[in-house]
């Protein structure tokens, strides 16, 4: 086969996964949390919740993103699995349907589980009579007052309707006509409401109870038929950044238009609405019953997560047991400037603690010695405490530069807060780059040690959120590297004044460079896997949709290189097919924490590189976001990381591989069973037990690991 007919093969369609398909079945791997007996039974509900709030995301930016291009009359397929985008669209509706089918039969069957423990989820007319005083009590003086029923005739259009809100259709009979209305549920009341009868508590849905009384609002005319519906609508806006004078404010008018978006999708409640009052409806939005998902039960399932948390202390048996995050093992309880200037200090969150980044802030904040402060922020919590040390910081005069990225998707509102705050606290903020959003995670601080300035950079996976930071697993070091220092230095004068990209030494900074780095390494390891056998290649990311890093990963594949890969969302390269991607393999892991860390190891024939980023292999990634890509220096570190990208690949209980068809299963082999998730959370649970035997043993005494289950694990897998 000539160099020409290879490159044609491998943009073969045949070889690759449609982004927006593959995604859905990420989400399908989420559903199947849900359906795991060995989750506890509120963390199965917990689960569905995920499910219903990704497909949201997903719908108002993905497939709000398709049909716009059906609109304007795009026909050119997408450039991987070469899918139109009407195609696209029914083929989404096609699996998305039957994913969302399981999902309301998983939530029928949870539901019946959970009235074993007298917690029932019923209708109004379902309650037990001596109740229904209480149920018309909390109608008339906690619901009613909040209601306005919006009537629809010559003199009142149809209203424009507030996206992910629900909304009850109302069909009007007189003796004369027939007349609609339309009573939006207010989105900050509460979502349910609670009753007790002896031993057992009722759980009855708001919408239900506004339709059960549905006729106090319409007093003197007959109600034909009710139900309710919810809209979905484009939250993907264009934002005018090259017209922007003030980008602050830009942003402020496009979360305004963004609650007005064009309506994508209706979910209907299909026990109860009729297809003539939906077309109708349908035809208001200008969609069509494409468009629509009519679910057996409640509309928008997200309202599962508040209820769990309403009854996980009440049930914590049906929980998951509470996990603590750890000291982390290279800093214990050290200081972590002391250390920095010793070793570099590697972080595991969320096995290991959060609380030596916000730390690592708070200490340069009240040290004197701190002379400057420079941090990225993409997403925080909503009372950071990284926040309130900058502030500080600020306060005391010394110098602070947060760049805090304001085109962070749906946390734009968030982030304009804290700007704001910041601004007036006296930081210096600025807003990132024009067309680029600034996803990297760095922190620089600098000291004066005497007549020296001292510099300690920390580089993550993640963002710096103190809550995300307890369910997303992610990584950092925290390092006074020379090298490292002077690119942070550089990185941040980039970002914040005007001069030339940076020639960096050690950082990899995208748009464009580790993309870059990527093929030279993967061709390395094509080099090597043709002179020594050796070439072997490990990716840990969040989804993989670049063409051009999956085709050279593909010419990896032919040249016998091993590939592994650990995505856990969207994939689009499809492994196992023979002479393209035999020697590729793809696996998935959907647990308790929400793998997020990114890992790229090249194996080098021994002299291995391994690196850590807070980008994924995709396009996005590559061109339009300023990322970085850092080395891992310390050799304990990249073993560490070694270690724990084969802890994962040997999961047999959380982990997925994706076949040659794209389709996912369920790892099995004759190991122990492996949950890598619970083993690192009891590895840094032996570690948080013996750090405080040290403290308080006798001089000599030996600490020995208490589970030797984890020993055996360990001895196998890790080094």
């Amino acid at each position: 086969m000539s160099i020409e007919d290879k490159e044609q093969n491998l943009d073969s369609p045949e070889y690759y996964n449609n982004r927006e398909l593959s995604w859905l079945d990420f989400n399908l791997r989420v559903l199947e949390e849900a359906k795991d007996p060995s989750n506890p039974l509120l963390e199965q509900f917990n689960f569905l919740s995920i499910f219903s709030s990704n497909l949201d995301e997903f719908f108002m930016v993905r497939v709000a993103g398709l049909k716009d291009q059906v609109k304007m009359g795009y026909d050119k397929p997408e450039n991987k699995a070469q899918l139109m985008p009407q195609t696209q669209l029914s083929e989404i509706k096609k699996k998305n349907a039957s994913y969302v089918d399981q999902q309301y039969e998983r939530y029928q069957e949870l539901k019946q589980q959970l009235s074993r423990y007298n917690i029932c989820i019923v209708r109004p007319e379902d309650l037990p009579e001596e109740l229904h005083t209480s149920l018309e009590l909390e109608f008339t003086q906690h619901i009613l007052p909040t209601l306005t029923p919006l009537a629809i005739d010559a003199y009142h259009p149809f209203p424009k309707l507030n996206n992910k809100t629900i909304n009850i259709f109302v069909d009007i009979n007189t003796d004369h006509r027939l007349y609609s209305a339309i009573v939006p549920v207010p989105p900050l009341i509460s979502r349910y409401r609670t009753f007790n009868s002896g031993q057992t508590q009722y759980i009855v849905m708001t919408e239900d109870i506004i339709e059960y009384y549905i006729h106090q609002l319409f007093e003197g005319y007959t109600i034909r038929n009710t139900f309710p519906f919810r809209i979905t609508r484009n939250a993907d806006l264009t934002l005018d950044e090259d017209g922007a004078e003030d980008l602050l404010i830009e942003i402020e008018r496009f979360l305004k238009e963004r609650k007005k978006g064009t309506a994508v999708r209706v979910e209907v409640d299909g026990r109860r609405g009729t297809e003539e009052d939906l077309i109708w409806i349908l035809r208001q939005l200008e969609l069509d019953m494409e468009d629509v998902y009519s679910v057996d039960g409640p509309l928008d399932l997200t309202f599962l997560s508040d209820l769990v948390s309403y009854y996980s202390h009440k049930l914590n048996r049906l929980t998951y047991e509470p996990y603590t995050p750890q000291p982390p093992r290279s800093l214990g309880y050290r200081d972590v400037y002391d250390l920095a200037l010793q070793q570099d200090i590697f972080f595991h969150h969320p096995y290991e603690s959060f609380k030596g980044i916000v730390d690592f802030i708070r200490e340069a904040a009240e040290d004197e010695n701190t002379i400057a402060i420079k941090q990225t922020l993409y997403r925080v919590s909503k009372d950071s405490p990284i926040i309130t040390s900058l502030k500080e910081a600020a306060e005391k005069g010394k110098q602070v530069t947060v760049l805090v990225e304001l085109k962070a998707r749906f946390d734009e509102e968030n982030n304009v807060h804290w700007a704001k705050m910041l601004e007036d606290a006296g930081c210096h903020v600025i807003y990132g780059m024009t067309h680029l959003k600034t996803h990297s995670k760095i922190a620089l601080v600098v000291k004066k040690d005497g007549g020296q300035l001292t510099s300690f950079v920390h580089l993550g996976t993640g963002n710096y959120n103190d809550k995300t930071a307890t369910i997303y697993t992610d990584m950092g070091i925290i390092t006074t590297h020379n090298e490292i220092v002077e690119d942070a230095i550089s990185f941040f004068n980039y970002l914040s004044g005007y001069t030339r990209k940076p020639h960096y030494r050690k950082l990899i900074v995208a748009p464009y460079d580790i993309r870059d780095v990527f093929i030279d390494h993967i061709d390395r390891e094509i080099n090597m896997q043709r002179e020594y056998g050796t070439g072997h290649i490990m990716m840990k990311m969040n989804s993989l949709t670049d063409k051009n890093i999956i085709k050279k990963l593909f010419e990896a594949s032919q040249a016998g290189v091993k590939v592994d890969l650990i995505i856990r969302g969207i994939c689009c390269l499809k492994p196992g097919i023979a002479g393209i991607s035999d020697n590729i393999r793809v696996t998935s892991v959907v647990g308790r924490f929400l793998e997020h860390s990114r890992i790229y190891y090249f194996y080098n024939n021994g002299n291995s590189q391994i690196y850590l980023s807070s980008a994924d292999a995709m396009t996005r990634n590559m061109i339009k976001r300023v990322e970085i890509l850092f080395p891992v220096e310390d050799k304990a570190i990249a073993q560490r990381l070694v270690n724990y990208l084969n802890l994962q690949l040997a999961d047999n209980q959380k982990a997925r591989y994706q076949d040659s068809t794209g389709h996912y299963h369920y790892q099995q082999n004759s190991l122990e069973p492996l949950n890598s998730q619970t083993y690192l959370m009891e590895r840094a649970l032996d570690y948080g037990e013996e750090l405080k035997r040290e403290i308080t043993k006798p001089s000599g005494v030996a600490v020995s690991s208490k589970k030797t289950w984890f020993k055996r694990i360990r001895e196998k897998w890790c080094k």
